[in-house]
């Protein structure tokens, strides 16, 4: 009985250290999410309201990201006319950096004969 109970608690501190590194790990892989989002002086529904200010359309995804030391809100939009724009805001000052309109790759269709 105590040789059973020593290999179960020897599997659950495995078990529990395997998960505590796969945590590590997640949190390390972006170490500055946090520290980004809270320099941020634009709230991520600031720099929404912007976006469709300057472009009209559904927003499908949102991100903060830094370049050249200068943390930018990079909004992706779909506009009626289905294309795809990205507005850069600068998540310091709330103004547009620029509005650039994605290249969409069409899928060639190919038949059988």
């Amino acid at each position: 009985m105590c040789k059973t109970l020593s290999i179960d608690l020897a599997l659950a501190s495995l078990m529990l250290t395997a998960g505590t590194m796969i945590m590590i790990d997640q949190v390390s892989a972006e170490p500055n999410k946090f520290e980004k989002a809270a320099a941020a002086k634009v709230s991520i529904d600031e720099a929404i309201a912007t976006a469709r200010e300057n472009v009209s359309g559904t927003v499908i995804e949102v991100e903060l990201d830094q370049n050249h030391d200068r943390l930018i809100w990079e909004i992706e939009v779909i506009t009626p006319e289905k294309q795809t724009k990205e507005i850069h805001i600068d998540a310091q000052t709330g103004t547009v950096i620029d509005v650039n309109e994605e290249k969409v790759k069409s899928k060639q269709i190919r038949r059988r004969k």
